[in-house]
C-alpha cells in the first residue's frame, strides 16, 4: 500500500484522534499493524530499556467484550464534570470544542467493539524504575504516538484513549496479561472515511511559550 503524500510537518499536525470517521466495515491487514508497531519500536525510551509490549486484538468476541467495558467507562465519563465543555464555561470557543469532543467520544464509545483492530500498548512495570514516572510513562507514550503517526501515513485512523482503564483488571484478565504488565492506552485502528484531516485549534504560541524564565 502506498503511503499518504504528506510532508513531515503535515503528518505531525494532521494526525488526529479519529472517532467518527473510522471505517468499521473494512478489514485492516495485520501486516499493516505490524509495520506500524515496528516503526513505534524506534521511539525513544527511558534508559534505553524498551520495556513495552503490544497487544493486538482482532478476535471479534474479544473486541466486543472490550467494547462493552469501554462503553460503560465512556458513559461514566460523560456524566462527569470534565466532559462536554464544563471545564471551560468562561471560554465559549473552548466550551464548543469540548462539546464536539464529547459527542465524538460518545460515538466511539458505542462502536469501540466494532473497530477492526484494537491495539493496547503496555509496559512491564516490574522492569521500569519506580522513582521515575516520567521516564516510565514517557517511553510508552512516545512509542504509542509513533504508532499513530505510522498509521496515519498508511491511511489508518487511530485515537489515544484511556477510559478503558476504569476496567483495567477485567480487560487484563480477558486478554490473559501476566502480572506486572500495565496497560497504557487503548488505540482503535481502522481505515478512515477520507484522509482530509486538518490541524486542530490550539492556544496561541505566545500564551504558552516561556524563554529563559516564566
Amino acid at each position: 500500500m502506498s503511503l499518504v503524500d504528506l510532508t513531515p510537518d503535515e503528518l505531525l499536525t494532521t494526525t488526529r484522534s479519529v472517532r467518527k470517521r473510522l471505517d468499521l466495515s473494512r478489514p485492516v491487514p495485520l501486516e499493516l499493524v505490524k509495520d506500524c508497531i515496528s516503526i513505534a519500536l524506534q521511539a525513544p525510551s527511558g534508559s534505553n530499556r524498551q520495556t513495552w509490549h503490544w497487544v493486538v486484538v482482532t478476535d471479534a468476541r474479544q473486541r466486543a467484550a472490550i467494547g462493552r467495558y469501554y462503553q460503560r467507562a465512556v458513559r461514566t465519563y460523560l456524566r462527569s464534570e470534565g466532559a462536554c465543555g464544563s471545564l471551560f464555561p468562561e471560554d465559549p470557543r473552548r466550551h464548543a470544542i469540548q462539546r464536539r469532543v464529547g459527542s465524538s467520544v460518545a460515538h466511539l464509545g458505542d462502536r469501540m467493539g466494532d473497530v477492526p483492530v484494537l491495539v493496547l500498548p503496555c509496559l512491564d512495570a516490574s522492569a521500569a524504575p519506580e522513582y521515575n514516572e516520567a521516564g516510565r510513562w514517557g517511553s510508552i507514550i512516545q512509542a504509542g504516538w509513533s504508532y499513530m503517526l505510522a498509521a496515519r501515513a498508511r491511511r489508518l485512523g487511530t485515537a489515544w484513549t484511556t477510559l478503558h482503564l476504569m476496567y483495567e483488571k477485567e480487560i487484563a484478565d480477558l486478554l490473559g496479561l501476566p502480572g506486572g504488565i500495565v496497560q497504557a492506552a487503548l488505540i482503535p485502528t481502522a481505515f478512515t472515511l477520507g484522509t482530509d484531516f486538518r490541524p486542530a485549534a490550539r492556544q496561541p504560541l505566545e500564551d504558552v511559550l516561556h524563554i529563559d524564565s516564566w
